[in-house]
C-alpha cells in the first residue's frame, strides 16, 4: 500500500536524521511519484502526537513540515494515554489505544492481551452502550495506573 511506503521512508528519514525530519511535501510526492496530499495523510493520521511525533508546519517559500519523535519515558506515554482515554471510551477506540501502546513498547503483548479481554464489549455486555463505555474507560485508566513503574 502506498501509505505504507511513505510511513516506512518517513520513518527512515526520522531514524537518519536521529529523530527529526524536515521535508518538501512536492519534492517527496515527486520522489514517490505521488501527490501531496497523499503526503500529508500519511503525516496527519500517522504521525500523530499520541504515537509521540511533533510536527510543523511552514508554507511559502517552498514550505516544510518538520516532524520530530518526541521521546518519552514509559510513565510518561501510560500518563498521556490515561488522560486521553477521557471519561468514556468505546471498544474500537481502547483498541486503537492498545495498538499505539504496543508500537511504542511500552506494553507487552500479553498485557495489551489482557486489557483487551478485560474492556472488551464481551466483558461489559449485560450494561447499557453508555454505561460500558464509562465502565471502559475507568477500567482501562486503573490498568494504566497499576502499569506504571
Amino acid at each position: 500500500m502506498l501509505a505504507d511506503q511513505i510511513a516506512k521512508l518517513i520513518e527512515e528519514m526520522l531514524e537518519e536524521g536521529g529523530g527529526s525530519l524536515e521535508l518538501q511535501r512536492n519534492e517527496m510526492a515527486g520522489r514517490l511519484g505521488c501527490v501531496p496530499s497523499q503526503i500529508s495523510y500519511v503525516i496527519t493520521s500517522r504521525f500523530t502526537p499520541e504515537r509521540g511525533y511533533i510536527i510543523e508546519s511552514r508554507r511559502g517559500g517552498g514550505g516544510h513540515i518538520r516532524i520530530v519523535r518526541k521521546q518519552m519515558h514509559r510513565n510518561e506515554y501510560l500518563m498521556h494515554f490515561f488522560y486521553a482515554i477521557g471519561d468514556a471510551i468505546d471498544e474500537k477506540e481502547a483498541r486503537a489505544y492498545l495498538v499505539n501502546l504496543l508500537d511504542q513498547d511500552i506494553i507487552t503483548p500479553r498485557e495489551a492481551l489482557i486489557i483487551e479481554h478485560a474492556v472488551s464489549g464481551a466483558a461489559l455486555q449485560d450494561l447499557t452502550s453508555d454505561v460500558a463505555r464509562t465502565v471502559r474507560a475507568r477500567m482501562f485508566r486503573h490498568i494504566l495506573l497499576s502499569l506504571m513503574k
